[in-house]
C-alpha cells in the first residue's frame, strides 16, 4: 500500500511547483511536505522530484502523481469527495474538445498542450488519462472514439499575399515567404505544402505558441499559416484573412482514453463526442 499522504503531498508539488505552495494547499509546514516526499522516495527507490524553480517531476514522480489522481476519480464515483478530482489530458492546441469541459463541471482540468500527432506519447507514458490525437490506433489499454476531422485553411492577409504571391501560390513562393508554426513539432504547414504542391520544400517560420495569436499574426501580416476554420471564419469574412489556395487540410480527431477509467471519464467522452458534433467535420 502507498502512504497517500505522501503522494498528496508529491502531487501537490508537482501541480504547484514548489514544497512552500504545496504545504499552503494542504494546511501543513512545508518541512513536513518535504519529509513525506523523501520518505516515498526513499521507498520507491528513485528520484520524484526535481528540485527547482519551478519543482518538476521525474518520470516516476509524475506516473505516481496520476495514480493519485486515478484512485480520486474512482473514488468520486463512490462517495462525495472534498474536492474534485483532477483529471490530466492532452490536446492540441487548436483542439475544439476543449469547448467541452464546461459541460463537466464537477472535475478539475490539467491540460497538457501537445500536437495532435504526439499527444498519445502522454497516454504510453502515463501520464495523462486522455488524450485528443490524430493516431486512430488505440494506445494499449485504451479506448478510441473518432470525433471528425479540423479543417485548417491555409490563410494570410490580402496585402501579404499580394506582396510575396503575386506570380502564384507555388512552392517556390512559400519557400520564400515567411510562415507561421506553433512550435517544432507543427506540421501543418509542410503538410498543406506537399499536399498541393507535391513538393516538400524547407519553409522559413515564425513561432508562435498561441493559437489566437496564430490568427492574429496571419491579419497583421506576419506570415502565412494553416489556421482553423472555425477559428478563422470570421477574419475571413471581414476580409482580414485570405486563403492563399481554396484546398482545405482535414485533420482526423480521436479521443483516446484509459479503458480502466471509462465508468469514471464517461462524461467528459460524452461532452468531447458532442462538442466534436457540432464543431468538427463528420463523415
Amino acid at each position: 500500500m502507498f502512504d497517500y499522504a505522501a503522494l498528496e503531498a508529491l502531487a501537490a508539488v508537482l501541480t504547484t511547483g514548489s514544497f512552500e505552495a504545496a504545504a499552503a494547499r494542504l494546511r501543513v509546514t512545508p518541512s513536513a511536505v518535504s519529509q513525506r516526499v523523501k520518505a516515498l522516495e526513499e521507498r520507491i527507490g528513485a528520484v520524484l522530484v526535481i528540485r527547482g524553480a519551478p519543482c518538476t517531476g521525474t518520470a516516476e514522480g509524475l506516473r505516481l502523481a496520476r495514480h493519485l489522481e486515478e484512485v480520486a476519480l474512482l473514488e468520486a464515483g463512490i462517495t462525495a469527495p472534498e474536492a474534485p478530482p483532477v483529471l490530466r489530458i492532452a490536446v492540441n492546441a487548436d483542439s475544439l474538445a476543449t469547448w467541452a469541459l464546461a459541460a463537466v463541471p464537477d472535475r478539475l482540468f490539467d491540460l497538457v498542450i501537445d500536437d495532435q500527432a504526439f499527444s498519445a506519447e502522454g497516454l504510453r507514458r502515463g501520464e495523462v488519462v486522455g488524450a485528443v490525437t490524430a493516431t486512430a490506433r488505440a494506445v494499449p489499454g485504451c479506448d478510441v472514439v473518432r470525433l471528425g476531422s479540423l479543417r485548417y485553411l491555409a490563410t494570410a492577409s490580402p496585402g501579404f499575399i499580394r506582396q510575396h504571391f503575386a506570380g502564384g501560390v507555388t512552392a517556390e513562393a512559400l519557400a520564400a515567404a515567411p510562415a507561421l508554426v506553433f512550435d517544432a513539432k507543427d506540421a501543418l504547414q509542410s503538410d498543406w505544402v506537399r499536399q498541393v504542391t507535391g513538393q516538400s520544400p524547407a519553409l522559413r517560420a515564425h513561432r508562435i505558441a498561441s493559437s489566437t495569436a496564430f490568427v492574429t499574426a496571419a491579419e497583421l501580416g506576419l506570415g502565412w499559416g494553416m489556421n482553423p476554420e472555425p477559428l478563422a471564419r470570421a477574419a475571413i469574412m471581414a476580409g482580414r484573412l485570405m486563403p492563399l489556395r481554396p484546398e482545405p487540410l482535414e485533420v482526423p480527431l480521436y479521443w483516446q482514453s484509459a479503458r480502466r477509467l471509462r465508468t469514471p471519464l464517461a462524461p467528459l467522452t460524452k461532452a468531447i463526442r458532442e462538442a466534436a458534433r457540432r464543431v468538427l467535420l463528420q463523415v
